[in-house]
């Protein structure tokens, strides 16, 4: 008999919302718990804390992003919201309360997949986090830390050390988003958190060295006035439902 998969908290005040979540992800193992309320997540949270949780904003007791603020200090669970707010300083903020991924309503069941895949890969420590002397591969790209060497499909690609080190750090985080703020101090330093222009030029460049076709990119990917993210999988196939 399979072992059951990762229990998943649903936290959406919308019964269709926790009923579509439910049905897409029990049908791929997941076992599903729900809370209406943050209040009733809370509490779910405290009594056991389960693999994931899946977290929509606009709840009737409260912001969602209250919630990621109050467990995050005792918590490690990943946290994903789904939201209907698509506002760059909703995404931010709660991506800096400690969420870990944020999706979009409405969203397809493909990628909302592949979203929790990275999640929970993250917390359990994701192979891809290579210490500074290994290979990091992701997709068609490989990462050589002790050459300083960047290969796609094989082929050596040559990066400025800029651009090295702007294609390491998102490998390093792999699959997460990263702020443009968080970029900008990573790679360029604290002084430099409001120069988004640099990630721009730096970013295009990259695309058009490591991206197939960089006006369409598959593994650099932008999340609209929020940051960047690589994909550490293949993006979802065309077509894949929304609910």
């Amino acid at each position: 008999m399979t072992a059951p998969g990762p229990r998943v908290l649903v936290v959406d005040d919308d019964p269709q919302m926790r009923r579509y979540l439910r049905a897409s992800l029990s049908s791929h193992g997941y076992v599903i718990e729900e809370a209406g309320t943050l209040a009733e997540a809370e509490r779910l949270l405290d009594a056991d804390p389960p693999g994931l949780v899946l977290l929509d904003l606009g709840m009737p007791d409260g912001d969602g992003i209250s919630l990621v603020r109050a467990v995050r200090p005792r918590l490690a669970v990943p946290i994903v919201v789904l939201s209907a707010r698509g506002r760059e300083a909703d995404k931010i903020a709660a991506l800096d309360a400690g969420a870990d991924d944020y999706l979009t309503k409405p969203f397809g069941a493909g990628e909302l997949l592949a979203r929790i895949r990275v999640a929970l890969r993250h917390a359990s420590g994701a192979p891809f986090r290579a210490p500074e002397d290994e290979v990091l591969v992701v997709g068609p790209i490989r990462i050589d830390h002790a050459r300083h060497e960047v290969t796609v499909d094989g082929a050596l690609v040559h990066l400025t050390p800029i651009e090295f080190r702007l294609l390491e750090h998102l490998g390093r985080h792999a699959g997460r988003v990263l702020t443009h703020r968080q970029l900008l101090r990573d790679i360029w330093g604290p002084g430099a958190v409001e120069q988004t222009h640099y990630l721009r030029v730096h970013m295009a460049a990259l695309r058009r060295k490591v991206e197939q076709d960089p006006a369409r990119p598959q593994w650099l990917v932008t999340e609209p006035g929020v940051g960047y993210r690589l994909r550490d999988e293949a993006p979802p196939a065309p077509g894949a439902s929304s609910p």
